[in-house]
């Protein structure tokens, strides 16, 4: 499994740029290895994330372990203040 996190390199909004990139530091904090998956380099990958999601309008960021999905900024950083990041990231073995 590997964590996956859909994104937009090209961003409407200052706060979409600040939520990407705490997501991007709090993995790196934790040595958690992650991809970046760039809608804004590739409409296809928009569709495909929308589809795994569940939700025609979702936007970026999404955050997925392999095919499961882990949830979006909102539920990553409520993860994060209750100190359950790896929980919502489904990286604890059962």
């Amino acid at each position: 499994m590997s964590i996956s996190v859909y994104y937009a390199s090209i961003t409407a909004t200052v706060e979409l740029e600040k939520k990407q990139k705490h997501i991007e530091s709090i993995l790196s904090s934790k040595g958690i290895v992650y991809k970046l998956l760039d809608l804004s380099a590739n409409e296809e990958l928009k569709d495909e994330m929308r589809k795994k999601v569940g939700d025609p309008k979702a936007m970026p960021p999404q955050i997925f372990n392999g095919d499961q999905y882990c949830g979006d900024y909102d539920a990553f950083f409520q993860a994060v203040e209750s100190e359950q990041i790896e929980s919502f990231l489904k990286l604890e073995v059962a």
